[in-house]
C-alpha cells in the first residue's frame, strides 16, 4: 500500500514506573541496530542517557552518536510530530513515550485526529512494557497498570530472570484475561530485538483481528478482572447505516469505558471488508480490500473496555443486520 511507504511509523511505548521502559528506550538510543530512529521522551532527564553519548543538542532535539534523536516533550505532540517531519533525514521509525502513569489513549488518538499527523506518520503499534516480578501487584493497586495492557498491540514481559516459570504462567494468564490479542514477548533487562518492537504494523486496520484468541466467543472465560474483552459474530451482512448510527451512540454513551474497539465488517451489498477501530469514543474506518473467495462473510466486533454489558452488546450488533429482501 503506498500509504505505508510515505508515512513514517510510529510506536507508543508505555509501561509502568519502573518496567523496564526506560532500559528499553537506552538499547534503543545506543545500540547499533542499523536504523534512525526519533525519541520522543517526557523529560530527557528522567531517561539517564549518558550525556557523552549525545553528539548534539538543539533546543529540545538531542543526537545521539548512533545516528538517532531524542526530544522531549514539553508543548504538543502534534506540534512536536511537525518539528521531526521537516527535518526528516528519513527516519525509519518514531517512538513515542508516555509517562509511567499516563495512559496511552490520547497518544494514540492524536494519529486519528490530526490530518497533518495523519498523513506523514502512522500509528505501528501501541507496546507495553511490564514488569514480570511486581504486575499482579501492580494490578491490584492501579488501573493505570491495567489500561495499559488493555491498549496494548505488543507487551515486552520484563525481568524473566526475577521470577519462576510458574510466577510467569501466572502473569502471562492475567495479562490474557484482561487483553487476549497482544503478543507477549519474553524479556531481561528490556532485551528484546529492535525489530520485534518497532515496524510491526500492529495497528494497520487490515491487522485488526489477526491474532484471533482461541475464546473468541467463549463466555464462560471468567473475568474477575476489571477491564475484560468481549467479541461478537454474525454471519448475516451489516446494514452500514445501522452500524454506524449504533456505534456513534455506544461510543458517545460509553467511550470512558470502552478502552479500544476493533472490527471486520461484511456490508450488505459491498464486495469490500470494512475495518473499524476505536480508542475511547475517537474512531477510524476504511475499506480494506475483498473478502477472500471462498471465506465466509462473517462480521466480528471486539471491545476491551470496563463495565461491559455482554446481553446489550450483543443486542446491539445483532441489532445492525441489514434486514433480508434490502439490496
Amino acid at each position: 500500500m503506498s500509504e505505508t511507504s510515505d508515512t513514517v511509523p510510529v510506536t507508543v511505548l508505555t509501561g509502568y514506573l519502573g518496567a523496564g521502559k526506560t532500559t528499553l528506550l537506552n538499547r534503543i538510543l545506543t545500540e547499533n541496530h542499523g536504523k534512525k530512529f526519533a525519541v520522543v521522551i517526557n523529560e530527557f532527564g528522567e531517561l539517564g542517557v549518558d550525556n557523552d553519548l549525545v553528539i548534539d543538542a538543539d533546543e529540545e532535539v538531542f543526537e545521539m552518536n548512533n545516528g538517532c534523536i531524542c526530544c522531549t516533550v514539553r508543548g504538543d505532540l502534534v506540534r512536536i510530530l511537525g518539528g521531526l517531519m521537516k527535518r526528516r533525514g528519513k527516519f525509519d521509525g518514531i517512538i513515542v513515550e508516555t509517562t509511567g502513569l499516563a495512559n496511552p489513549a490520547p497518544v494514540a488518538q492524536t494519529f486519528f485526529m490530526d490530518e497533518d499527523v495523519k498523513r506523514a506518520t502512522r500509528l505501528d503499534a501501541i507496546v507495553t512494557v511490564v514488569d514480570a516480578k511486581n504486575l499482579i501487584a501492580r494490578l491490584a493497586d492501579s488501573k493505570e497498570a491495567e489500561e495499559q495492557i488493555a491498549f496494548a498491540d505488543l507487551i515486552v514481559l520484563n525481568k524473566m530472570d526475577l521470577v519462576s516459570e510458574d510466577e510467569a504462567a501466572e502473569v502471562e494468564r492475567r495479562i490474557k484475561a484482561i487483553n487476549p490479542y497482544a503478543e507477549i514477548r519474553r524479556a531481561t533487562r528490556s532485551a528484546v530485538p529492535v525489530e520485534s518492537v518497532i515496524g510491526r504494523d500492529a495497528f494497520k486496520l487490515e491487522r485488526i483481528l489477526e491474532r484471533e484468541p482461541d475464546f473468541l466467543t467463549s463466555d464462560e472465560h471468567e473475568h474477575n478482572e476489571e477491564v475484560m474483552s468481549m467479541s461478537f459474530e454474525v454471519s448475516q451482512p451489516i446494514d452500514a447505516e445501522k452500524f454506524n448510527a449504533w456505534i456513534s451512540q455506544l461510543l458517545q454513551a460509553k467511550g470512558q469505558d470502552l478502552l479500544r474497539t476493533k472490527g471486520i465488517l461484511a456490508y450488505q451489498g459491498e464486495e469490500n471488508r470494512f475495518a473499524f477501530q476505536a480508542v475511547h469514543m475517537i474512531a477510524d474506518g476504511d475499506f480494506i480490500g475483498p473478502w477472500k473467495e471462498g471465506d465466509p462473510r462473517k462480521s466480528k466486533i471486539v471491545f476491551i473496555g470496563r463495565n461491559l454489558n455482554r446481553p446489550q452488546l450483543r443486542r446491539g450488533f445483532e441489532g445492525c443486520v441489514a434486514s433480508q429482501g434490502a439490496a
